[in-house]
């Protein structure tokens, strides 16, 4: 029944982004889409309000912030404290991954071309870091939370935020925000089923009590 609660999970929150971007193919009026799915065009430009550059880069900074703080406050042998430790493998996990597949499939992005064909141009555009960042840091949580504290689902708010905050300052085009969340959630479910968590193992011992435990 875990192993079963576990990958609905990852299965619900990647149907959370493919909703999420169905609402952003192109109307009859619109420029027409395109790209692997059918569903890429560029969004109008928009960099005011809570979509501003500055804003999508605060959050990136407070969600790494605040999982390596809850990580190392509260230690491996707190509850709490493994999902921190299982989030900040997935983030790191994620954020390999994301860089070698951008430097892979140099993908130009929307601010460079209207065409969302323009693959193997040396463009760093699929997949979007900071939303897997975001899916990756908030999954191991509802993994872990989701089914006795169902709210806990609210923190997909983070990663669809990031979503059309990057499509819409012309970032990202909608299948690189889509394998992003796909590809953040995928390493959550991975380091949320691992017994230890990898840089937990690596660290001092210290470590797994938590630096509360020195106070």
């Amino acid at each position: 029944m875990t192993l079963l609660l576990k990958n609905t999970s990852g299965i619900r929150s990647i149907a959370a982004g493919a909703c999420l971007l169905a609402a952003f193919v192109p109307a009859l009026n619109c420029e027409a889409a395109s790209g692997p799915l059918g569903i890429d065009h560029r969004l109008p430009y928009d960099d005011s309000g809570i979509w501003a550059r500055r804003d999508q880069l605060l959050l990136a900074k407070a969600v790494i912030v605040t999982e390596l703080g809850g990580a190392l406050w509260l230690g491996g042998d707190d509850p709490l404290g493994r999902t921190y430790w299982q989030s900040v493998d997935a983030s790191a996990f994620t954020a390999v991954s994301v860089e070698l597949m951008k430097h892979a499939f140099g993908r130009e992005r929307p601010s460079q071309t209207s065409d969302p064909n323009q693959w193997f141009k040396g463009g760093q555009s699929f997949p979007s870091g900071e939303v897997g960042l975001q899916a990756s840091f908030v999954t191991p949580f509802i993994a872990e939370y989701g089914h006795d504290h169902p709210w806990v689902w609210s923190l997909e708010l983070l990663p669809a935020y990031d979503a059309v905050a990057r499509m819409k300052t012309q970032g990202h085009w909608q299948t690189d925000v889509l394998a992003a969340w796909a590809l953040g959630t995928a390493w959550g479910v991975y380091a949320h089923d691992r017994q230890t968590p990898f840089f937990l193992s690596i660290m001092p011992h210290g470590i797994q009590v938590g630096l509360h435990a020195t106070f």
